[in-house]
């Protein structure tokens, strides 16, 4: 499963509105470290299918939605189930990390 791009447009029914957890990443093509924690979250699109979406936010190109959720620096991971914010990390984690914080919020890898 293949990540899915939010923009301001679409972001209320893919994120908000979502039937399941979504972890949004905002990210920049010119950001270092997101280029880093990209393929990981690839990597765990694939772990959590069906129980979570993994979503990218282009800053460059929609930054409003940074501005809404208070994001200030890049990578930013933020963590929505039932339509509320449950959790932020910032910066570019190993998969490990990553792993255990989606864990830690009531997410199973997929069977």
């Amino acid at each position: 499963m293949a990540t899915v791009e939010i923009t301001d447009d679409n972001f209320d029914a893919e994120v908000l509105n979502a039937g399941k957890p979504v972890l949004v990443d905002f990210w920049a093509p010119w950001c270092g470290p997101c280029k880093q924690v990209a393929p990981v979250l690839d990597e765990l699109s694939e772990e959590f299918a069906g129980g979570l979406t993994i979503a990218k936010v282009n800053m460059d190109e929609n930054p409003e939605l940074g501005m809404r959720y208070g994001v200030r620096s890049i990578p930013t991971l933020l963590f929505f189930a039932e339509g509320e914010l449950k959790g932020t990390q910032v910066g570019a984690h190993p998969k490990g990390s990553l792993t255990a914080w989606i864990e830690s919020q009531g997410v199973t890898k997929a069977a």
